[in-house]
Formats: structure tokens, C-alpha cells, sequence
């Protein structure tokens, strides 16, 4: 499969030759969603708590005498009806992360990798090097490509450090490297630019051996 291989200033220079396997599948809405529910789970903080019978302080004496009072008959100022009492059924510190196979997650990628090129965001760069740091002649550069939002992609050695200073004040524009390329990150972005040299990582990334 192949598509057209464009520079910083979305001129064709050539072409890239995907991995049919991986950018070519069909999209499967259910693993994606399973994906990202995973990811949204695994970043919960799961940290609210509330205090127990057990755990709020004070005395467990009876408030008032037995009889005599007109009041019902109450053993403790820690139940739920008091006011600086216990919690009723309140939430408890969990871990709301479940697990999700390799396959399942792989499969997940592939189908918004898929996706994502069938809709032509996909845009493959063959390098993310410039000249400058400076933001505004970066955002000048980006101008000739039409997009809303956009994320890069990077190899696993390192994203040049100019294009990195440079894009970091551009709004809706992230870069990635392709170690922690996700479901999420590549559905939030309109347009995925992806570096020439990272392509192999993603496909013995994402092979299924």
C-alpha cells in the first residue's frame, strides 16, 4: 500500500510503503471502545473515601439516657442519621483498571490506524526537523496543511528539539512518540502526522509476533 510521503511544507517528495496489516484493517467500533474505556479506567484516581461507623471520631457512650428523654433510644452519635455521623454505603479508595489482552489492544491501533487514513488524516512527513525554534515561523509552516487539531508522531529516538520548542505554543498541536501512540490521542486529534523513520517501529510494534 502505498501513499504519498510530503515535507513540513506539504510538498509530495515521494512515497512510503505501509504495512498492509496494520493499515489496512477493518474498523472495529466495539474493540475501540473497549480500548478506551480501558484508558479513561486506568486513569482514574479511584481516591474518595468516606468515613465508616468505625472511623469517625468521638465517644461510643450514649448520647442521652435510655428512657425518660421523649428521644428514641440511640446507642452511639456515629450512625449515618447524625449529623457528624458515619456515611451510609459511601464510596471506598478501588482501582478501577481491568485488564485488556495484547491482541485485543494491537487489534485497537490498527483499527483507528485503519481509520484514520480511509478518512485521509493520516499525513506521513519525512521529517519534523527545522530550522528555527521559533513558534511563529513553525505555525507559518503548518499553515499549508488544513487541519482543526493535529498530533505528531515521532520515532523512539527523539524528536528534533527546535520542532519540539517550536510547537509546544501552538494551540491544539501535541507531539507523541510512537512508544506511547494510543487510541485515545489518535481519535481526540482531526489530523495524525506521522515521521517517516517511526513507520517500522509501529509495525514490529504492532505485529502480531
Amino acid at each position: 500500500m502505498k501513499k504519498p510521503l510530503l515535507n513540513l511544507k506539504n510538498k509530495e517528495i515521494g512515497h512510503v510503503e505501509l504495512d498492509q496489516s496494520i493499515f489496512g484493517n477493518k474498523t472495529f467500533p466495539d474493540i475501540i471502545h473497549q480500548y478506551i474505556r480501558y484508558q479513561n479506567a486506568k486513569s482514574r484516581q479511584g481516591s474518595h473515601k468516606t468515613k465508616s461507623r468505625s472511623e469517625v471520631s468521638g465517644r461510643s457512650k450514649k448520647p442521652f439516657s435510655q428512657k425518660g428523654t421523649g428521644n428514641a433510644r440511640q446507642g452511639s452519635s456515629k450512625p449515618p442519621h447524625f449529623r457528624g455521623g458515619a456515611v451510609a454505603m459511601g464510596p471506598i479508595n478501588r482501582d478501577y483498571s481491568f485488564s485488556l489482552n495484547k491482541k485485543e489492544k494491537k487489534l485497537a491501533l490498527k483499527s483507528t490506524l485503519s481509520s484514520k487514513l480511509k478518512e485521509d488524516k493520516l499525513i506521513f512527513i519525512d521529517s519534523f526537523k527545522t530550522e528555527t525554534h521559533k513558534t511563529k515561523d513553525l505555525n507559518k509552516t503548518l499553515k499549508n496543511f488544513s487541519y482543526s487539531s493535529a498530533l505528531f508522531i515521532y520515532s523512539q529516538d527523539g524528536i528534533d528539539k527546535n520542532f519540539k520548542l517550536a510547537s509546544s505554543n501552538i494551540p491544539l498541536v501535541s507531539s507523541l512518540s510512537q512508544k506511547g501512540l494510543n487510541v485515545k490521542d489518535l481519535l481526540s486529534y482531526d489530523k495524525i502526522f506521522i515521521e517517516q523513520n517511526c513507520l517500522k517501529e509501529i509495525s514490529k510494534r504492532l505485529s502480531w509476533n
